[in-house]
């Protein structure tokens, strides 16, 4: 499974990773991917409901960003305190921006079908093709 995490005012890939397959995977790699973020106060991740888990919202307060997470209906994790600001509507809408890579990488770059077997040959696959993600953002720009 391949995980980002981009810039929403200019969609342009910050990191990247990749994992094995799993339940809680996805989480433990955002996790993993927003504690090597800088520590600036006032950061916010988006994410939809499959991200409103206890342990990735607690995860995330321990770290110092504010979950703007899709609250899942009737046994969410995430409260009133997130969602009722207006930066937490608009982060649900750029929310979206974070498939455009991976459909660019599957359809441009060369993500579709891998060529290659293990963890760190696609992980470093996946790393050019984010390179190359944000070097044709940036010329698009």
């Amino acid at each position: 499974m391949g995980h980002v995490v981009i810039d929403n005012r200019n969609g342009l890939i910050v990191d990247a990773t990749l994992t094995t397959a799993g339940t809680s995977k996805e989480w433990d790699a955002g996790l993993v991917l927003l504690a090597k973020q800088s520590k600036r106060s006032g950061r916010t991740v988006a994410a939809d409901k499959g991200y409103d888990t206890k342990c990735f919202v607690q995860g995330c307060r321990e770290h110092g960003i504010t979950p703007h997470v899709a609250a899942k209906e009737g046994r969410g994790y995430v409260d009133g305190r997130t969602t009722s600001t207006a930066d937490s509507e608009i982060s649900q809408i750029k929310r979206k921006r974070v498939e455009e890579p991976f459909g660019w990488m599957k359809t441009v770059g060369s993500l579709r079908k891998s060529a290659y077997r293990g963890l760190e040959k696609n992980l470093t696959l996946m790393l050019i093709n984010s390179s190359a993600f944000n070097l044709v953002r940036m010329v698009a720009y």
